[in-house]
């Protein structure tokens, strides 16, 4: 089965699981099942919706523009949320919300199995690096168990300012260079492959040190 059918089987797998919580409309993630960059948000909101895509809204115009400007196509990229429906008046999701969601967002990760994640906003941070912090920690690489991540700041918290918006679209610019580190890193022998994790980087005197 390829990885087209198998997110379209697990897509179907969600809608029949009556115990999720949130009833508004299923919004599971389109894209590219074969992309090298997987971008994950929160939650889906009122425009999300109502068309059944993610990031669609304001914010999600600001994330699509800014893919495009690194000569990317959106339909190279794979976007989702972690909990894949809206919370009522779009509030933040619930932690349990987000327990109830993510083992079908983990399933949906390794059927894509993206060379790197990019996690936009504290709550999908947190699914990769539970001590992060986003503001302290966007835009460096990080190693989570066997994946490569970005963090960043969500969209629309870049939307509430000039400093935001210059922090999410620096680091935005950098993935291109990322990736090709990611590369170079996986071409290496398998003993130099760095495979530190995150809450051992926090106990080192340096706690901002990228992994790479």
């Amino acid at each position: 089965m390829n990885k087209a059918s198998q997110l379209k089987k697990l897509e179907q797998e969600i809608i029949a699981d009556k115990n999720l919580p949130l009833k508004s409309n299923l919004v599971f993630g389109e894209g590219n099942p074969d992309c090298e960059a997987l971008f994950i948000g929160e939650a889906p909101g009122a425009e999300e919706d109502r068309l059944k895509r993610p990031f669609v809204g304001r914010s999600g115009q600001l994330l699509r523009k800014n893919i495009r400007e690194l000569g990317w196509k959106e339909a190279d990229v794979y976007i989702t949320n972690i909990v894949k429906r809206r919370p009522p008046e779009n509030r933040d999701p619930s932690p349990e919300e987000i327990e109830s969601y993510k083992p079908y967002l983990t399933r949906q990760i390794d059927i894509i199995n993206p060379k790197i994640i990019v996690p936009l906003g504290r709550f999908s941070m947190n699914y990769f690096l539970p001590l992060a912090k986003i503001t302290r920690d966007q835009g460096k690489l990080f190693q989570a168990g066997k994946w490569y991540v970005v963090p960043m700041l969500h969209p629309a918290a870049a939307l509430r300012g000039n400093e935001m918006m210059k922090m999410f679209e620096d680091s935005f610019k950098k993935l291109p260079e990322t990736l090709k580190r990611i590369e170079t890193e996986g071409n290496k022998d398998e003993e130099t492959v760095p495979t530190r994790k995150f809450e051992k980087i926090l106990k080192e005197e340096d706690i901002q040190k990228k992994l790479f």
